[in-house]
């Protein structure tokens, strides 16, 4: 049985730590605030900042985990390094931990050092270095901070009006302590999709079918599996992710994003771990889902071909309030809707634009995804969070 002390308990962990005791495993969940959603089903839990590596430090020697995982950007991660040294496995590695958890680290190996195609960028540490590198870029384009998730702080810059507004923003939304941000010449794309990759300590790199996914507000709403795509596209999206993920090192699971455009595929970004366009798997679509395909790579476990069981979708339920004890309701009237299910993540509190809970909705193989994902945004919509 071996130890894993999860840092970061949001939806992802949750079902990270449920794949993991269901084969004997041992979970620490550690979050910034009691009851996170990974707590509520993990063997025990600690709350500290994650940013204050004193704090890391005593709970690794106080657990002496086999694997640390990380699940948010918000971590003190130039740590690991000397974990690693110390003889933890950080999982996937704290190369891959450091690097993707910067979008500027990521982009510049991907881009320079990979060689692969992006989009056009520059960075900026004010915002006027932010009015210069739009003028290099030019509009519209898309600003984000270096250190953010789901979205946050991801705005899109049309005309030089927006910029001091777009600065404060990105600010807002950053996490840690990176004031700097990402300026992103905007791709005329026609879809985008989720590669999820999964690297293995002793077999192939495998790649799960890919997903498509609707964004807004720089944070995704809906998810499909499989997205319909050229098959030259896709054979160049997984020897992208290939290249990508060997450089980092490690073994799990990594959402790899991408852009397809008319003139080719755009490697976008990239997380070391369960990805939330990848709550669709939750439906059943694969012979393991994405959190279970993440833990059996950690352990070193051999895995199978991952095979495509049937079509699915997710959709996700918003709270539109702040509320510090919100409910979900009205559960009971999608209870009966065949080929659906619903999880509620159990977050004590609420915002506007938080993920409460998804919906996913599946069938087979042979039906048609655009229902499939239909179905799951109309029974996300009869889902209301109470404040």
């Amino acid at each position: 049985m071996a130890t894993i002390l999860l840092l970061g308990s949001g939806e992802l962990g949750k079902e990270f730590t449920i794949a993991a005791q269901r084969v004997g495993q041992t979970v620490v969940a550690v979050d910034s605030y009691k009851n996170a959603p990974a707590m509520q089903v993990a063997d025990i839990f600690e709350v500290i900042n994650m940013l204050d590596g004193t704090a890391l430090d005593a709970l690794i020697e106080k657990y002496q985990p086999n694997y640390i995982v990380p699940e948010i950007e918000a971590i003190r991660t130039e740590r690991f390094y000397e974990y690693e040294k110390q003889g933890y496995t950080v999982v996937p590695s704290a190369k891959a931990a450091n690097y993707t958890m910067n979008r500027k680290a990521i982009r510049d190996l991907a881009a320079q050092e990979l060689g692969l195609k992006t989009a056009g960028y520059r960075y900026a540490t004010s915002v006027d270095e932010l009015r210069a590198a739009v003028q290099e870029i030019g509009l519209p384009c898309v600003v984000k901070p270096l250190m953010s998730s789901s979205g946050k702080g991801q705005s899109t810059v049309r005309s030089e009006e927006d910029i001091a507004k777009t600065w404060d923003y990105a600010q807002s939304g950053s996490r840690g302590d990176v004031a700097e941000v990402i300026v992103e010449a905007f791709i005329d794309f026609d879809y985008e999709i989720t590669l999820l990759t999964v690297t293995q300590k002793n077999g192939p790199t495998l790649f799960c079918p890919p997903i498509g996914h609707r964004q807004e507000d720089g944070d995704y709403r809906e998810s499909w599996q499989p997205a319909t795509m050229e098959t030259q596209h896709l054979k160049t999206a997984q020897q992208m992710a290939a290249d990508v993920t060997e450089a980092l090192g490690g073994a799990g699971i990594w959402g790899v994003e991408f852009f397809i455009g008319r003139d080719g595929v755009y490697f976008s970004e990239l997380s070391p771990r369960p990805h939330d366009t990848g709550m669709v798997t939750l439906g059943g679509t694969q012979n393991f889902n994405e959190f279970e395909l993440h833990l059996r790579a950690i352990l070193g476990w051999p895995l199978p071909p991952i095979t495509q069981e049937r079509i699915g979708a997710s959709a996700v339920v918003l709270a539109s309030e702040h509320s510090k004890h919100p409910e979900v309701l009205g559960m009971e009237t999608i209870a009966s809707e065949e080929k659906s299910d619903v999880r509620i993540f159990g977050k004590p509190t609420a915002r506007p634009q938080r993920r409460m809970g998804v919906v996913v909705t599946y069938d087979t193989l042979s039906a048609d995804i655009t229902e499939v994902t239909e179905r799951a945004k109309t029974l996300a919509s009869k889902l209301l969070v109470k404040h």
